[in-house]
């Protein structure tokens, strides 16, 4: 290691601050924060300097730094753009064994900033030991959006319960089980909803329980690019031991999910229900009683046509704590990535989603709602039954030339969108990739303006596939 890892208490402590400019104030933030009594050489002051100065939270030498100013110093930080006077003072302070940073300057650092992940009281520091601080940063930034803002209270509530969980479990086994199934259970979902005093009775549930209990979390896996998983989302299936998921979720995404959880196909597809909502049903009691975090993972948002609700009315019965994850539905992701938006002051007041899964002659619908003019009709599950579809609408009063598309495998990288019009429904579909989306209304033409993802194999440009019937 080119530098040792350790996190330092300032907590009442001389730190000399050399400079006072916009770096220099990034830095006094940082060490104020620390509880650092912080003293700053500098012949000005920025603005938020000046406050800080003002409001009694730091000591301003007014002036150039001198070596005396070193004595009673624990730390020592330049941040100034003279490069003479960084050195003079990176000099001074090595003479006397007092560690000492020069900002932007590796060479004449005995101690390096990391990039900060604050959760207080949990810190996670990231370096590239001086040599990339860039590419440090950007890991800063994916990991911040895996770690909840919650892990610091959090890890206040553990560490008022530690002592009492110390007493009543005596093995360092049976702790460390506690704590684990705490902070991926149900205690954790109810401190991130803020829901501190139930997250204590949670607790207090637990350490009374002698076996663990499982629960459910229903979550939406959106229509395909892992890029559009929710945050919390991405938290929960990589706390799961089980994950139960459909068809629809893509591969990409189930690669997101914890390696060493199991993973079960239940999904269905039209025509073929490879395994019946019941048998679903029951392995999500089994496996909850059972104390496994149980994730249903599906594709879209679990409450727009996916049977959730129904899923959880199960799990209500069974007495199975559980939460939902909403996810972004495919009439909403699919057609942002095909470049067809759904309501237009032009040509689009009002927007209706409906299943495909009809009856024969299609009277469970309001037909006659659905063919007017001026509204975006969007089918899930609609290419098997697209020639009733499109028979119905135009018996209704919609025009056979109403512009529509079909998006088979909408915002992954196969993603193709077909575009016709309404009497060419059932061929578009026919066609199309699957799982596919139908579209019907006057937005869909402007797919051919504003497509924006994927690319043509002619053009070149970053636009999808088009099949053009009309």
């Amino acid at each position: 290691m080119d530098y040792l890892p350790i996190f330092v208490e300032l907590k009442g402590r001389l730190v000399l601050l050399v400079g006072g400019g916009e770096v220099a104030a990034r830095k006094a933030t940082l060490l104020l924060r620390a509880g650092a009594l912080l003293r700053v050489i500098a012949p000005e002051l920025r603005s938020e300097l000046q406050q800080r100065y003002q409001a009694g939270e730091l000591e301003w030498y007014k002036g150039e730094f001198q070596p005396e100013y070193l004595d009673g110093i624990f730390l020592v930080i330049a941040a100034t753009d003279d490069r003479i006077l960084n050195h003079q003072v990176f000099s001074e302070a090595d003479k006397r064994g007092i560690l000492v940073n020069v900002v932007d300057d590796q060479a004449h650092c005995s101690f390096i900033f990391p990039s900060i992940i604050d959760r207080s009281p949990v810190l996670v520091a990231i370096s590239s030991a001086g040599k990339a601080p860039v590419l440090a940063r950007l890991i800063r930034e994916k990991l911040e959006a895996l770690l909840p803002s919650s892990l610091g209270m959090m890890a206040n509530i553990a560490g008022k319960w530690r002592e009492r969980v110390k007493q009543r479990l005596t093995s360092m086994r049976q702790r460390r089980s506690f704590w684990e199934q705490a902070f991926n259970g149900r205690f954790a979902m109810l401190v991130t909803n803020g829901q501190i005093q139930q997250a204590e009775k949670q607790l207090e549930q637990q350490l009374e329980q002698s076996d663990s209990q499982g629960e459910l979390a229903l979550v939406g896996a959106g229509p395909g690019d892992p890029g559009l998983l929710t945050l919390k989302g991405l938290q929960v299936i990589q706390q799961a031991d089980v994950v139960l998921y459909d068809h629809l979720v893509s591969s990409d995404v189930l690669d997101l999910v914890r390696r060493d959880a199991d993973k079960i196909c239940v999904g269905k597809r039209a025509g073929n229900h490879s395994v019946s909502q019941e048998e679903t049903n029951r392995l999500i009691v089994k496996f909850a009683r059972r104390g496994e975090k149980v994730v249903r993972l599906k594709g879209g948002d679990p409450f727009i046509f996916g049977r959730g609700g129904e899923e959880l009315q199960v799990a209500a019965s069974a007495g199975i704590p559980f939460q939902v994850v909403p996810g972004i539905t495919a009439a909403i992701g699919a057609t942002a990535y095909a470049g067809i938006p759904l309501t237009h002051r032009e040509h689009s007041q009002s927007i209706t989603f409906i299943t495909g899964h009809c009856r024969e002659k299609g009277n469970e619908l309001d037909w006659p709602a659905l063919a007017r003019g001026y509204q975006t009709l969007v089918i899930y599950m609609g290419t098997v039954k697209a020639a009733l579809i499109s028979h119905q609408l135009i018996l209704h009063g919609r025009a056979e030339d109403t512009p529509v598309a079909v998006i088979g495998c909408g915002t992954r990288l196969e993603q193709q969108v077909l575009t016709g019009t309404l009497l060419e429904l059932e061929q578009l579909a026919q066609q199309a990739p699957s799982p596919a989306l139908l579209v019907v209304g006057e937005v869909a033409q402007l797919h051919h303006q504003i497509a924006w993802f994927g690319q043509q194999s002619i053009a070149k440009i970053s636009r999808p596939a088009v099949v053009d019937f009309a």
